[in-house]
């Protein structure tokens, strides 16, 4: 890779009784983006944050709005996150049956669409969305969590997943989620990722920001 990753911290991993002061934070500091992880409890099995704090915090923050919907039906909910704020809406291919009308829906809103797959899903699912994608994310944990573990399998998907992108979509962005540090980042990035997503190596830490820096300079 020969630029600077995009850096995504994750406010998954923030203090969410303060999460105005985690956008600000990353409004300091170098990272390009702010992930949001949408949980619904029954795509996965945990509960987070939606529309109205997507829309609340928006005012709050220039950065690209990198939303990543881990939730059931989303072609049912993404008008509405990207009226709220969304700049990027990902999608999982494994949420919804309609895929390609998911991607129109949210095209038709002026934002960028991204499609996300789970660890045992293959890459090869992808090759008829990529053409149409702006982002492709690889999840490098099970979706639900924060503080997991990096799947290893994980850097072949990456590999494979770059080599449709530069056949079939070269301006698609990958982006690899769970389990980034700076060893699993600098290998990710071997393998052809160009956004990392990181939640608790930033917001786990004494210095986020300088983190931020470390996963910059990768």
């Amino acid at each position: 890779m020969n630029h600077s990753p995009i850096v995504a911290p994750s406010v998954l991993s923030a203090d969410f009784s303060c999460l105005k002061n985690a956008v600000e934070l990353i409004n300091e500091s170098q990272a390009q983006w702010i992930h949001w992880d949408v949980m619904d409890g029954r795509f996965v099995p945990n509960l987070t944050f939606g529309m109205p704090v997507i829309n609340a915090l928006r005012p709050y923050s220039t950065k690209v709005f990198d939303v990543h919907l881990m939730i059931e039906q989303p072609e049912k909910y993404v008008q509405e996150f990207a009226r709220a704020g969304a700049d990027i809406i990902t999608v999982h291919y494994e949420a919804t049956t309609h895929l390609h009308r998911v991607m129109q829906k949210v095209k038709n809103e002026g934002k960028k669409f991204g499609v996300a797959i789970n660890p045992a899903t293959p890459v090869d699912c992808l090759r008829d969305i990529i053409p149409y994608s702006d982002l492709v994310l690889i999840m490098s944990v099970n979706p639900g969590f924060g503080g997991q573990s990096f799947i290893d399998r994980s850097i072949e998907k990456l590999k494979l997943a770059k080599e449709y992108i530069a056949g079939l979509n070269p301006e698609c962005v990958l982006e690899v989620d769970g389990g980034i540090n700076e060893t699993t980042g600098k290998i990710a990035l071997e393998a052809g990722a160009d956004v990392l997503v990181a939640g608790s190596y930033i917001f786990g830490r004494k210095n986020p920001k300088k983190s931020i820096e470390t996963l910059l300079k990768l």
